[in-house]
């Protein structure tokens, strides 16, 4: 069983960032060939040659197992509960195994939104398999894609757009936390820390003093935090701090200089200019606003 849908696109959905052209869910019970037929020009393909798209696809196995392979990435099982992420020019070729078969939805995307991920190397055609197993949130998401765009309301594009988006995300963060929550320990030490950090924002409290605390080395705590919230302890208390100078020069009449040094910069010049970094103004011109 097969079900698709293909959509078009015009130069003002291009100019959104996202814009989606195929989606659509299959079941191949064991012994049924594959590729099925119905797929339209470009997409069919020879499990032998492979083929290359000139789009992004994001698939998804439900149930069975299967095979993938491409030019970055050699032989390699698919699962139930296994994404697997296409790129545009990359050669690929993929099949659920005979005896099993699968169920497995895909959808179809490009622009300059996916294109900066991968430049930025938040995603890879050296990683293109993500084990998240199954998630509801998952199948929601391409259950809602496929009926917006049977429907093909206006601006449907930039309605399955956020969806794409949200299955990104959603897909990158499943798959980050379930490998960091292999170690329920450590999940627990960094939450732990977190809240210490939080507690003592207008305190002396140090990183260094807050791994002691924890019973670890700086070294180890510091790569354990950033692996865990892709920050350093230190600019993670900092940022923090940052928040709260905004809360205080928004919301009590503490001059700047009080402000800095009750959150313990170095000096309110020093405040000032990390202020500026972050917010892209000063703390004077928040003050005078108000």
């Amino acid at each position: 069983m097969q079900k698709s849908k293909y959509l078009v696109t015009n130069d003002r959905d291009e100019k959104w960032g996202l814009t989606v052209s195929t989606i659509g869910y299959e079941e191949i019970i064991p012994g049924d060939s594959y590729p099925t037929k119905g797929h339209a020009d470009g997409y069919y393909f020879n499990l032998e040659d492979g083929r290359e798209l000139n789009e992004y696809q994001l698939l998804y196995i439900v149930e069975g197992e299967g095979v993938f392979k491409s030019t970055s990435q050699p032989e390699t099982t698919l699962r139930e509960g296994d994404l697997f992420l296409l790129f545009p020019g990359e050669w690929h070729t993929y099949h659920p195994l005979e005896n099993r078969g699968w169920k497995s939805y895909w959808i179809g995307f490009k622009g300059k939104n996916m294109d900066d991920r991968v430049k930025w190397n938040f995603l890879s055609p050296r990683k293109p398999i993500y084990h998240i197993g199954y998630s509801a949130d998952i199948v929601r998401l391409y259950d809602d894609a496929f009926r917006a765009a049977e429907e093909e309301k206006a601006y449907t594009q930039q309605l399955l757009a956020g969806m794409v988006n949200h299955l990104i995300g959603l897909m990158y963060s499943l798959e980050r936390n379930i490998i960091l929550g292999r170690n329920q320990a450590n999940v627990d030490m960094i939450n732990k820390a977190r809240l210490r950090i939080r507690e003592a924002l207008e305190s002396d409290l140090t990183i260094h003093q807050v791994a002691e605390e924890l019973g670890m080395s700086y070294s180890n705590f510091r790569k354990l935090f950033k692996d865990f919230t892709g920050l350093s302890p230190a600019t993670y208390q900092q940022d923090l701090k940052l928040q709260r100078a905004q809360e205080l020069l928004s919301t009590t009449d503490m001059t700047i200089k009080e402000i800095a040094y009750r959150l313990n910069f170095d000096s309110p010049d020093y405040f000032s200019a990390k202020f500026k970094i972050k917010t892209g103004r000063r703390p004077s011109e928040i003050r005078s606003k108000q």
